[in-house]
């Protein structure tokens, strides 16, 4: 059965490629916009005069918003066209990013950043979607690792750039820049796309047998777990290596920088051998690749010793990620659309559960259960993963 309708036309080879650059642009912008929080959390805690641990209930509030909004949108807004309902996404995230900068206080900008962050829960499975209509079946599950290789490239490039733009010139230029680099990739989109790019609508009833196919259910579970294990430890990453470490603002940029740039080399390394090897067994794997550095933390005690710790991380961060989008856009069928938009819920709620997860333990003594914690978490994520390729296996033609 075909996963989604055709567009207007039948795409040529250099729509798809500009598409694909349209739409990794687009995720670079929404990845920045995502991570600018915690790679700023040092001196928006200080400038609006909150704890650490407060400050980064930013990330939990925002996720929780992304998590809840992305079905729901992407029910609100299955008839859109594509072209249209991305660039306007953008627009809106970053209009939002500007008006951030502006508020005056904490109370202030948690609403503005909960309202700016529902473009984030449009933009990234609905980008997806749509590369789904436009490539050929045959290249499908790269043209999709493709376009999440913005969120590599946001890790690499946008996350120490914030931190270093935060830690020198203050936490409001950090949300600038995301602004400036969403409003370009907004032009991007809407002069790359074709019109009439609109993925099959979902019924009520796809939705409902979606909702309860506990296969379905579990694959997303793996989504929320592992970003629940990386978030209760990423969103504390600035402070941690400032007072645990005693980086300062280079330090702490390089290590951003680093784990970026492992990152993006994950996600590459994907895209080239996923096809090979297989989108569940990757997925394995790269949560594999993150229980080790959570395993290891504790031996990092300094920069250089942190550097080490966090490549194997680093690897399977974006790229279990993707995989994950591939296995979902691969195996599911009609049901795709659903459960790509519920992935995204899935990596937000991960994101709100790790957060204020670490928020709490932070609160309560310090850094050191954050990343025992974390590997709880992550060891659970590889325990229902390799679940769900069992049942996939044995499960009937």
């Amino acid at each position: 059965m075909s996963v989604a309708a055709p567009p207007a036309r039948a795409a040529s080879a250099a729509d798809v490629e500009r598409a694909s650059r349209a739409l990794l642009a687009g995720n670079f912008a929404i990845g920045c916009g995502v991570m600018v929080t915690a790679g700023a959390l040092n001196d928006l805690s200080h400038s609006l005069q909150v704890t650490p641990a407060v400050g980064g209930q930013l990330i939990t509030a925002a996720a929780v918003a992304m998590g809840v909004g992305a079905p729901l949108l992407a029910a609100a807004m299955g008839q859109w066209d594509r072209r249209r309902l991305l660039a306007l996404a953008l627009l809106w995230y970053a209009v939002g990013h500007a008006l951030s900068a502006l508020m005056p206080s904490f109370a202030a900008l948690l609403p503005a950043r909960v309202l700016t962050m529902l473009a984030a829960a449009v933009f990234t499975p609905q980008a997806a979607a749509a590369i789904s209509v436009l490539a050929p079946p045959e290249q499908r599950g790269r043209a999709i690792t493709y376009i999440f290789l913005g969120w590599s490239l946001a890790s690499v490039l946008g996350m120490p750039a914030h931190s270093y733009v935060a830690e020198t010139l203050g936490w409001r230029w950090a949300f600038a820049l995301v602004a400036l680099l969403s409003l370009a990739a907004a032009a991007s989109v809407w002069r790359a796309l074709p019109g009439g790019v609109r993925p099959a609508p979902m019924s009520l009833r796809h939705w409902g047998s979606t909702l309860t196919n506990p296969l379905f259910m579990a694959m997303v579970a793996v989504t929320a777990l592992s970003g629940a294990g990386q978030f209760t430890l990423f969103s504390y990453f600035a402070p941690y290596y400032r007072q645990e470490l005693g980086a300062g603002a280079g330090g702490v940029s390089f290590l951003f920088l680093w784990f970026g740039a492992f990152g993006l080399l994950g996600n590459l390394l994907l895209s080239r051998s996923i096809d090979r090897w297989g989108a569940a067994r990757c997925v394995n794997f790269t949560l594999g690749l993150m229980a080790l550095s959570l395993a290891a933390w504790p031996l990092a005690g300094s920069v250089t010793a942190m550097a080490v710790v966090l490549v194997p991380w680093a690897l399977g961060c974006f790229a279990s990620n993707s995989a994950q989008q591939a296995r979902l856009s691969g195996s599911t069928g009609t049901f795709a659309p659903a459960l790509l938009a519920l992935n995204t819920s899935a990596i937000y709620l991960g994101q709100a559960v790790g957060a204020g997860n670490g928020g709490v333990l932070l609160a309560a003594g310090g850094f050191a259960a954050l990343p025992w914690a974390a590997l709880g978490w992550m060891v659970l994520a590889i325990a229902v993963s390799v679940g769900v390729g069992r049942r996939m296996r044995t499960a009937p033609a």
